[in-house]
């Protein structure tokens, strides 16, 4: 007959393998999504490139336009003395 160790010992051995297997797998179907998100954000960003760096629209651009302009007349006007 078997050894009751040698049979806990053989099992525990089988599990682990079965779960290393598993989580193997998991791994590399996770490293594969991860790698199609990749291919589609770059196709992605060839057609739809953004106008401003932050990867906002023209909208916010136009408004991020704006914003400096107002910017550079309150400092232009600080620098001369004016006060608004």
């Amino acid at each position: 007959m078997m050894d009751p160790t040698l049979v806990i010992t053989a099992a525990c051995l089988v599990g682990i393998c079965v779960v290393a297997f598993a989580l193997l797998r998991a791994w590399q179907g996770w490293l594969e999504l991860k790698r199609q998100e990749l291919e589609r954000a770059s196709s992605r960003k060839t057609y739809d490139a953004p106008e401003i760096e932050g990867g906002a629209g023209a909208g916010a651009a136009r408004i991020e336009l704006a914003d400096m302009k107002e910017r550079i007349k309150k400092l232009e006007a600080i620098a001369s003395g004016v006060e608004l």
